[in-house]
């Protein structure tokens, strides 16, 4: 089955605010989303929802053609994400961590898989060290390296490259863009690194106040809105009266 992501009429509230407004979007297989919008728009929320650990006030989300209210286990097994704002047990050292998420999923060979991870993701020098004694960049690429090690078919990336040097950000970059094609995996990226968005994106999504804005690949947007760069755009919608909700 092609690897997806689908949310359809997706709603929450929490009490009388509605903190996602009846959404709708897809990713396809070998795709990589970009989630984009102001803090507090409803980004957070929804991935949350998406990865099923908020439940919606109404609407359905499938991953790979199956709602995941009704398959979780079998989902759970093949999504995995990514955040800044999550962090691994800081008392274990890297390669402990690495493997005590390898039991987690039940990786049948984690040696191999590891040793993978650890040698795409330059981590050799780290695997020995304390978690919590690791500088926010070096944590951000361990984080996407326990990401990865169940092989997902859907990844959720939130400011995977925050922190990083330019170099290391390159890097990242480049792996994901490589790593997509190879496993033809379906990726939504939320990220305030519009440079990253317009690289890594085909297409974008772009919220404000709960609500789907406008939509379309990178290049489009920046003609359509008569800007020179996404940043620009992106300024633009986040500041304008609430005409597109």
């Amino acid at each position: 089955m092609e690897n997806s992501i689908e949310v359809i009429n997706l709603k929450k509230s929490y009490g009388s605010k509605e903190a996602v407004k009846n959404i709708n979007f897809k990713v396809e297989e070998n795709q990589i989303i970009g989630l984009l919008g102001p803090n507090g728009c409803g980004k957070t929320t929804t991935i949350g929802m998406i990865l099923g650990l908020l439940k919606p006030s109404g609407g359905q989300i499938k991953i790979n053609g199956m709602k995941i209210e009704e398959n979780r286990i079998n989902i759970l097994q093949k999504i995995n994400f990514i955040s800044p704002y999550i962090e691994l047990p800081k008392k274990l050292t890297v390669k402990q961590n690495l493997n005590v998420y390898a039991k987690l999923y039940g990786i049948k060979k984690p040696k191999i898989r590891i040793d993978y991870l650890v040698n795409k993701l330059r981590l050799e020098d780290l695997l020995n060290r304390v978690t919590g004694e690791l500088s926010s960049g070096q944590k951000n690429r361990i984080s996407l390296a326990k990401a990865l090690i169940n092989d997902p078919s859907v990844l959720f990336l939130d400011e995977p490259t925050a922190s990083l040097d330019p170099e290391v950000g390159d890097y990242v970059r480049t792996f994901l863009e490589n790593y997509k094609k190879d496993k033809k995996i379906s990726i939504l990226l939320a990220s305030h690194n519009m440079n990253e968005v317009t690289r890594l994106c085909k297409s974008i999504l772009m919220m404000k106040e709960g609500s789907i804005i406008d939509q379309g690949e990178p290049e489009k947007l920046i003609k359509k809105h008569g800007r020179e760069n996404l940043e620009e755009v992106f300024l633009k919608l986040s500041r304008a009266k609430n005409e597109y909700n």
